[in-house]
Order: C-alpha cells, then structure tokens, then sequence
C-alpha cells in the first residue's frame, strides 16, 4: 500500500479503539520496551502523546525512562521551517499544547541533535523492513538525518507490521526497532 492508502487505514483503525484500548495497548508497548538492548543510553527523546489522534500513550514509558534515571527530551514542533527543538524534561519544564493539540515545552534546556542516543517515534504504519508512515510533514525524517548514525530509532505502533509500503523515498529514514503490543520487530 503507499502512505497516504496506509494513513487513511490505520487513522480510521486508531479511531475504532477505546480510550481503554488505547491504555491496555500503551502499557503492553511499555512493557515490552523493557526487553529491548537500550539501557545503556542516556539521552532518550520521546513524542508527547496528541491524545485527540489516539496516539500510543508514552506516559508509561517516560516513567521508566525517569524511574531509571535517564535524560529526557521532548521537541517544540516549528511548523514554518519544518523542524523541531529538543528541550530536557525537567520537574521544571512547563508543557502546553499547540495549535494542533501536540503537547509541547514552552521552553527549557536545549539539546542539540548529535546528543540523542534513542528515539521513541510516533507513527501511523510500518513494514516488515523498518519502513515507516508518520502525519506527513517530514517533521522526523529532518530530525533524524541530524542525529548521529548510531542513534537507535524506536517506533511505537498499535498494530502489527506491513508486508510493504510501496512508494518509500530516498529521504526516508528507517527504523531500528519497532515496538507494539504482541512484540518488538528489529530490523
């Protein structure tokens, strides 16, 4: 299927899910990021979840992150160039939504890019071989090709993987790992 086919379908199955759906799957995600070989990290960037689009809850997760004593960073979305700043999350930082309901800092400690050692990444779908469906904007393909090779590149899904996305471009940026309720891919 191409994208926009793969954005349309797995919108339409992310509004068919509960509200407790939706939390039963985020904890079983959680639950199975702890199996994955990444503890060693210490700079781990996370989405905040636009609740309103059903997204995977990442409040179970940033409590492991936090509880293992982790720095944590969440992104403020700049929709003019298409690019996002990493602030640190502190006791401190103060989040608000935006225009389009993402929940963002309003300021903070910035982190530059080569600092990330993880990226939890939304997404819509995914395929067998790393490929990813996300909004549409780039937002995240701009950010990792910042990042060093090394970082691990984690996306977090409801359902289960794709055979094939069938118009995947050059300046797509494959995953490492992608993590759903049933299992954790690795590619």
């Amino acid at each position: 299927m191409t994208k926009n086919e793969l954005r349309k379908t797995y919108k339409a199955l992310r509004n068919t899910l509960s509200q407790n759906q939706v939390e039963d799957l985020s904890l079983a995600i959680a639950n199975q990021v702890l199996q994955l070989p990444i503890w060693e990290a210490s700079f781990f960037h996370i989405f905040l979840s636009i609740e309103e689009h059903k997204e995977v809850n990442t409040d179970y997760i940033l409590n492991i992150l936090s509880g293992k004593d982790k720095n944590i960073l969440v992104s403020k979305s700049d929709f003019k160039t298409g690019e996002m700043t990493h602030f640190l999350l502190t006791d401190n930082t103060k989040i608000k939504k935006n225009a389009y309901n993402i929940p963002e800092p309003i300021d903070g400690i910035e982190i530059a890019n080569d600092k990330v050692d993880v990226v939890f990444i939304p997404l819509l779908a995914f395929d067998k071989t790393g490929n990813r469906v996300g909004y549409g904007k780039g937002f995240y393909d701009r950010f990792l090709a910042k990042c060093k090779p090394e970082t691990l590149k984690i996306g977090l899904s409801f359902f289960e993987a794709e055979v094939e996305i069938t118009d995947v471009f050059e300046g797509d940026i494959k995953l490492d790992y992608c993590v759903t309720p049933e299992r954790v891919y690795e590619f």
